[in-house]
């Protein structure tokens, strides 16, 4: 198990196709791999287009991408609902940044702790509108928490939150129930075995809309 990408995962779609993606080795755990700034652009309209249309009954009216991996999925979606702009916190801190519009963040690929940041100039997107918060992939959670952090502290509770992929059931013990969550399709959790990895059905999110 040295080499971390172990396998291919051919994973349903909604509309009967199947993603190719790759399987990754987290030790314990074997997960399925999305990485939206390495997919084609006919893959990420697709995804962007099933998001869009999971999200369209909650009717937001604005849409908010977490970095990074959310930036490539936010503008799309929004297009998809007919918005006409999104809103896009970053990592770096323009000179015009407010300390109160930050949040310190840490994630599953990315463990190093950094700050995201929401520029105070559009704050007037948000206030009083039904907020869409959106990203590539929820796994344990700790991204999108943030990202609700973040929009806390703005004075916005978002409608739901929106991911290309909901990978495994570790990200819902802390997820906060009266925030829905919707997502163009899930993946379960995987095991070791000496024949290989398997998929462990019961991991499969079983709470999110699709």
């Amino acid at each position: 198990m040295d080499n971390p990408c172990l396998a291919d995962a051919l994973v349903p779609m909604p509309d009967g196709s199947a993603l190719r993606l790759p399987l990754r080795d987290y030790g314990a755990i074997g997960v399925t791999g999305l990485v939206a700034n390495q997919a084609s652009f006919a893959v990420t309209r697709r995804l962007a287009g099933w998001m869009a249309e999971a999200a369209r009954a909650l009717a937001p009216e604005v849409v908010v991408g977490l970095p990074t991996l959310g930036h490539v999925f936010g503008p799309l979606v929004a297009e998809a609902l007919g918005h006409a702009n999104w809103v896009a916190p970053g990592y770096s801190r323009k000179l015009w940044y407010e300390e109160r519009l930050s949040v310190p963040l840490a994630s599953s690929t990315t463990p190093a702790p950094r700050r995201l940041w929401l520029d105070p100039r559009l704050l007037d997107r948000l206030e009083g509108r039904r907020v869409l918060l959106v990203d590539d992939v929820i796994s344990t959670g700790h991204s999108a928490l943030a990202g609700l952090a973040l929009l806390a502290a703005a004075g916005v509770r978002p409608v739901a939150a929106c991911v290309a992929m909901a990978q495994g059931d570790r990200w819902r013990a802390a997820w906060p129930r009266e925030v829905p969550l919707v997502a163009a399709f899930a993946t379960p959790l995987y095991r070791p075995t000496p024949e290989g990895w398997v998929p462990r059905p019961e991991t499969a999110p079983r709470d999110v809309a699709l």
